[in-house]
This record gives C-alpha cells, structure tokens and sequence, in this order.
C-alpha cells in the first residue's frame, strides 16, 4: 500500500537491538526500514538500535526531526523511559509501539491459519502457546502478551491458550508442557538472542515438538503495518512538516 506524504517526511524506526551482537541487529532492522518506505511515497524511514552506541543519534542527525517509531512489544520501560526521555531530549515527537497496533492480533491471526493449513490441523484440535519476555519490575510486558493471547484465542479456537515467559513466571518451559498438537506464537519484534537461545531451550525442556513461528521482524504483513500506522499516526497527531 503506498501512502502520499502528508504533514512528515521522515521517521526512525527503534529497536533494543542485541548488546552481544549490536551489527546483525542494526543490518536486520535497516532491512525492514527499507520495507517500510518502499510502502510510503515521498517518506524517507531508517532503523537504529539502541544497543549499537551511537547509531540512534547518528540517524536522527541525518534525519533532521523524524517521528520515532518504537518496533518493541509493550509500552514498557524501554519505551516509557529510555526511548521517551531520548525523544524529549531532542524534541522529537515519539509514537505508539509495534506491540499495540491494533492490526496486530489480524496478522497473527492470518499467519497462524497459514500454519494449521500446511499442517492440516484444526484450531479446535491444537493448542497455542505465545512465548513471550516478560519482566521482573514491571507488568506491562505481560498484560500485553495475556491480551494478544486472549484475542487470538477468542478469534481462532484453540483447545486451549497458554502464555509462558522468558523472565518471569509462568515460565515458558512449564506451560509448554504435554500439550500434544500444538504451534508457538514468539511474541518477540526481533531475532534476538531470546529467539536464538531462550526460546528453542525452554521448549526443548517442555518436550515441545510443535512448529514455532519466527518474530514479528520477519513476517510479510510488518513492514505494511508499520507503515500504515506513521502516517496514521503523524496524521492524528497533526504534526507539523519539519
């Protein structure tokens, strides 16, 4: 879907990006900004990292006054802290996180239906476990997670739903366990380290043998999500061309 400029032309898209590995997450997360402003005439739309040191204000230097994007899951820490305190240092106008697109529970819900026809499986028959970060100090990345979970569920009628977490109970390698036909849901924006490690060792422990999805960053629908809300977003806030 292409989109006519209207009151900005630039907007940075923002990730935490991987402290271990810093260069493969700022090389994924310019590919899918890349995605995005093919979809958005007359916009230009970079992605940086929090994790690489110097790249999210190396980006908005070159950008001049872009609207931030977070591509996190939740309105947690990272964005009602760290992000929002950058955006107001530099008197950027920051937006709503990937995790909260209201469009979101439909792509899952699409990628998901995907999944049970390759497979040939019935939703009735099979149970779904979102696979999620969670957080020691706050609840807000897991009210998010029981929300996406509960929609889908309600949506598609799995036998049964079950949310696990990587941080906090109930963990992820508890709530896999003997559920037969099953297929994980990882509620994670990035292929990050939790994906490369967490993820596959807890379901491994759980005895989970069921297909698992990839994050958010790979699936088809993102970059058209993503673009869809900045200039839904930029238009609702009447924001001002830089």
């Amino acid at each position: 879907m292409t989109h006519a400029p209207d009151l900005s032309h630039s907007a940075l898209i923002v990730a935490h990006g991987s402290p271990s590995d810093p260069e493969s997450q700022e090389a994924a997360l310019r590919a899918l900004a890349a995605r995005v402003g093919a979809r958005m005439t007359g916009w230009r739309v970079e992605g940086a990292t929090l994790a690489a040191k110097g790249r999210l204000e190396a980006a908005i230097s070159e950008l001049g006054k872009p609207l931030i994007y977070p591509f996190f899951m939740a309105r947690g820490w990272f964005t009602g802290q760290v992000l929002a305190k950058k955006a107001r240092a530099m008197g950027l106008h920051m937006l709503d996180p990937f995790g909260v697109e209201p469009d979101l529970v439909t792509c899952a819900q699409r990628e998901l239906q995907a999944m049970l026809a390759m497979r040939s499986w019935r939703a009735e028959d099979t149970a779904l476990v979102v696979a999620a970060h969670g957080s020691a100090v706050s609840r807000t990345s897991a009210d998010s997670a029981y929300a996406f979970t509960r929609a889908l569920h309600s949506r598609l009628g799995f036998v049964t739903t079950r949310t696990g977490f990587i941080e906090e109970p109930p963990f992820l390698k508890d709530v896999a366990q003997g559920l037969g036909q099953a297929i994980c849901l990882p509620y994670f924006a990035q292929e990050s380290g939790h994906m490369a490690h967490d993820v596959p060792v807890a379901l491994a422990a759980a005895g989970f043998e069921g297909p698992v999805l990839p994050p958010f960053i790979s699936w088809a629908d993102t970059p058209a999500l993503i673009a869809d809300s900045i200039a839904r977003q930029s238009a609702d806030a009447d924001l001002p061309t830089p």
